[in-house]
């Protein structure tokens, strides 16, 4: 009999999240982290059974969350993906941070200190998403939502209808924020937060902060911060 339930196990790394799904003997990461951080993820899949892991998701092009991506397929040989529109920064190894507000301002001067320090590498994708998309030929029952605002690629990872991995949608840093420091086009990111809010969501996993929101408590989030 095949064991179709799912367990997430999330993965702090300072200043993102990564999640690994398992579902029955099929392993995915939603995220990768910074550059350097791949021997904390492998550790993890170590103390899962040393399984063998299917495939990298990438919910946007930012240094903090394909950092290490590259690494990782170089250990496991598992594919990347991620949506078309963040394909090409990745490949160069970019960060488009876009329009920043409140405290993001303080960012670009930041985010080029980090990139001469951790030296992102340049990661091609194995293959790329549009809206919609579905998972099965990987053997998951998973969705790609797309997502843009934030970058023009985001894009969210629906489970099963019920389970959402938002990436930077959605941080539980401190207070649960919806994203408000950094946007390629915010009218995109408004537009793209109602997207992923009118979803039946049982779970929302974020791209920043260990604690997860139910669909319930997204609701009430962004109808306050409307």
């Amino acid at each position: 009999m095949v064991d179709n339930r799912i367990h997430i196990h999330s993965i702090s790394l300072g200043l993102s999240q990564a999640y690994l799904i398992e579902v029955g003997d099929r392993l995915v990461l939603v995220d990768a982290g910074m550059p350097h951080q791949q021997n904390r993820i492998l550790k993890r899949i170590h103390d899962l059974g040393n399984r063998r892991l299917d495939l990298i998701f990438i919910t946007h092009a930012h240094i903090d969350h394909y950092g290490s991506a590259a690494a990782l397929r170089r250990a496991t040989r598992a594919p990347i993906i991620i949506h078309e529109s963040d394909a090409i920064p990745m490949a160069r190894g970019e960060t488009q941070l876009g329009l920043a507000r409140r405290q993001g301002k303080l960012m670009p001067l930041l985010l080029s200190l980090i990139e001469r320090i951790l030296k992102p590498e340049p990661t091609e994708a194995d293959a790329t998403l549009k809206d919609r998309d579905d998972l099965g030929e990987y053997g998951f029952n998973a969705e790609v939502l797309h997502t843009p605002g934030h970058t023009f690629g985001s894009s969210c990872l629906v489970v099963n209808g019920e389970i959402g991995f938002v990436g930077d949608l959605l941080s539980t840093n401190g207070k649960p924020h919806l994203q408000r420091f950094f946007a390629q086009d915010w009218s995109l990111l408004r537009d793209s937060i109602h997207k992923i809010n009118r979803l039946p969501l049982r779970q929302v996993y974020p791209g920043h902060g260990a604690r997860t929101l139910s669909g319930k408590e997204l609701k009430r989030l962004v109808a306050e911060e409307r």
